[in-house]
C-alpha cells in the first residue's frame, strides 16, 4: 500500500540535524572546532589497558584536529580559518574530541574548560568521553558549567551488544553507558550517544537493536558512525589475520534511515556518516565521499517517503 502521509522536515532535511538545532538554539548557523586538550584514555595508559579500543586511531580519534601540537589558541585558530574557508560563522562550540576529555584532575580539568571557553566567538562546549570517566566531582563540574554555558557531552557507547564490546576491548558495558546518562541526566546535562554501524560479527538486527535502545533513552542525540578500518590500529592487525566484511553503502544507507525512522523527533541527530583520513583508510573506500553518503540517505528518505521517528514508539 502506498503511504501518503505529509514528511516531517528540519529545515531542509526528513531528520533532526545538529545544524538545524544550533540554528535554532543561537539564532545563526554555528562551527564546531575539534581540539586536542592533552588527554589521554585509562584504556591506553595502563589503568585499564594499553593500546586503546580496537578501532581508535593514535590519535584517539581525532585525527582531523588542525596544530594539535599547539596551545588550545593556536589549535582553535587553524580550526577556524578552515571553518572561515567554507561558511562565514562566527559563533563556534569548542568540541574536545581526542581521547577520553573527562580523564584528569578536576583542577586540570577546569583549567582546560575555562581556556576553550574564553575563546573568541566560543560559544558552547562539546565533551567526548567514556561512560567509566564521570566521577561524581566531574560531574559536579560539568553540571556548574552547564548553569552558564551551552553544554554536550558525546558518550561512547558503539554498541549495547556484550560480546562486541569485548571484542573490541571497549573495556566498558552497556550498564556502564546507563549509569553514566543517569548521572548526566540528574544535573540535566545534554547527553549525545555514539554508535558505531558495521562492528565485526554484528549483523543488521544487532545493530538496529543498538538504535532501538538509544532511541528509547532519556538522552538529547545520537551520533551514528560507520565503522572504519583505519591503519595503525589493533583492528587492522585483526583484519590482517582473519579479513572481516565491510558494509556496502547501499547497507549502510538501509541501516541508517531505518534507524532515522526509529528515533524520536525530539532527539538531535549529530552525525550520519564519517571519512576517516584518507592516507589511513583501509575500508571500507566508498566512505572517502562522504557528501555522496549523506545525499543517498536523502534520496533513501524521499524514495521510502519517511522521516525521523515516523516509527518511533517509546517502550
Amino acid at each position: 500500500m502506498t503511504d501518503f502521509s505529509p514528511p516531517q522536515y528540519w529545515g531542509d532535511k526528513r531528520y533532526h540535524s545538529l545544524n538545524y538545532h544550533l540554528r535554532k538554539q543561537f539564532g545563526e548557523k554555528i562551527g564546531k572546532i575539534t581540539l586536542d586538550g592533552g588527554f589521554t584514555c585509562p584504556n591506553r595508559d595502563g589503568s585499564l589497558g594499553r593500546g586503546g579500543c580496537l578501532f581508535c586511531s593514535p590519535l584517539g580519534s581525532g585525527d582531523f584536529i588542525a596544530a594539535r601540537d599547539k596551545a588550545l589558541a593556536e589549535q582553535f585558530e587553524r580550526g577556524r580559518e578552515v571553518i572561515q574557508n567554507k561558511w562565514a560563522v562566527n559563533k563556534y562550540i569548542a568540541y574536545l574530541q581526542s581521547f577520553t576529555n573527562t580523564y584528569a584532575p578536576v583542577d586540570k580539568l577546569r583549567e582546560v574548560y575555562a581556556t576553550v571557553l574564553a575563546l573568541p566567538g566560543v560559544v558552547g562546549l562539546s565533551i567526548a568521553t567514556r561512560p567509566d570517566c564521570l566521577p561524581d566531582e566531574v560531574l559536579d563540574l560539568l553540571a556548574e558549567i552547564n548553569q552558564h554555558h551551552y553544554l554536550l557531552v558525546e558518550l561512547g557507547l558503539q554498541t549495547i551488544h556484550a560480546r562486541s564490546a569485548d571484542f573490541c576491548n571497549l573495556k566498558y558495558n552497556y550498564q556502564d553507558f546507563l549509569t553514566a546518562v543517569d548521572n548526566l541526566q540528574a544535573r540535566q546535562i545534554n547527553t549525545c550517544a555514539h554508535i558505531i554501524l558495521g562492528l565485526p560479527g554484528e549483523d543488521g538486527n544487532d545493530m538496529m537493536a543498538t538504535a532501538s535502545a538509544v532511541a528509547n533513552l532519556p538522552i538529547q542525540g545520537i551520533k551514528i558512525q560507520l565503522l572504519h578500518l583505519l591503519r595503525a590500529t589493533p583492528l587492522a592487525e585483526v583484519y590482517k589475520q582473519q579479513p572481516f566484511p565491510f558494509l556496502s553503502q547501499e547497507e549502510y544507507v538501509d541501516l541508517v534511515t531505518g534507524s532515522i525512522e526509529i528515533l524520536p523527533p525530539s532527539m538531535v541527530i549529530h552525525r550520519l556518516t564519517g571519512d576517516g583520513p584518507r592516507q589511513m583508510l583501509l575500508g571500507p573506500v566508498w566512505s572517502r565521499n562522504k557528501r555522496a553518503v549523506l545525499n543517498a540517505i536523502d534520496r533513501e528518505l524521499v524514495k521510502k517517503n519517511s522521516w525521523q521517528g515516523k516509527f518511533y514508539c517509546k517502550n
